[in-house]
This record gives structure tokens, sequence and C-alpha cells, in this order.
């Protein structure tokens, strides 16, 4: 796992795709913990797990950052654009990695943050 973890990455992605995912996980007691997730389309068209990141404590830009960080350190130069949730200070931690690549926010995310503006019955027309 630690090898995979750890491998060399193709220096360029057409396409990114990052998202938290919160797993209970037994540590002499259950709990909550994050597990980050980065997903590429490569320039050929495949998809490729980046990598699987075991946090601490809540889902956080800065985290992310150092996720960020590392995959550039594994061989990542430039990213033409990364899908990801409406998170604070997460653009930002993308453009210190990669600083032409595009955030776009996940059109999932952003559906499922609209229906707080709209009552139940009105979901399906939204979406």
């Amino acid at each position: 796992m630690a090898e995979w973890q750890n491998r060399p990455l193709d220096p360029v992605y057409p396409v990114v795709f990052i998202d938290c995912i919160h797993v209970k996980v037994r540590d002499g007691q259950v709990a909550d913990r994050p597990v980050y997730v980065a997903l590429a389309v490569t320039v050929d068209g495949t998809r490729d797990i980046l990598g699987l990141w075991a946090g601490d404590g809540g889902e956080g830009a800065e985290y992310w950052l150092q996720v960020l960080t590392e995959i550039g350190n594994r061989g990542v130069e430039d990213v033409c654009m990364v899908v990801c949730d409406g998170l604070k200070g997460l653009p930002d931690a993308i453009g210190t990695v990669w600083p032409r690549a595009i955030t776009q926010t996940c059109v999932v995310h952003l559906m499922r943050a609209s229906f707080r503006y709209a009552a139940r019955r009105d979901w399906d027309k939204v979406s």
C-alpha cells in the first residue's frame, strides 16, 4: 500500500476530482475520520486514483494543501481543472500548488447546496 501511495504520477492531468468522505474508524473507540480522495482523469481518458489520505479532524483547506503538495511532489506539474466542493480556502490551496489550474465546484455539491434555499417539495424542480 505504501509503495502504491508513493508511486510517481503523470506530469499532467486534464481533470482532478478531490473530495473528503467521513468514515467510522475503530481505534479504541469508534470515531468519524475524514478520508481525503484524489481521483484524476489521465490524458488518455482513463481514471487514476492518485491517493487516499486519512485525516484526524474535520475536513480543512490546510490539510488539502498538504495533500496537493504531496501530489505535486510525486511528479504532477500541472492540472487543467480541479473539481471540488465549496470548502472555504480550497481554491487558494489549489492555486498555491497549480497556479494555472481552474477550480470548478462539483455540480452535485452545487445542487446539494442549492436545496437549502428551496422547500423539499421543490427539490425535483430545482434539480
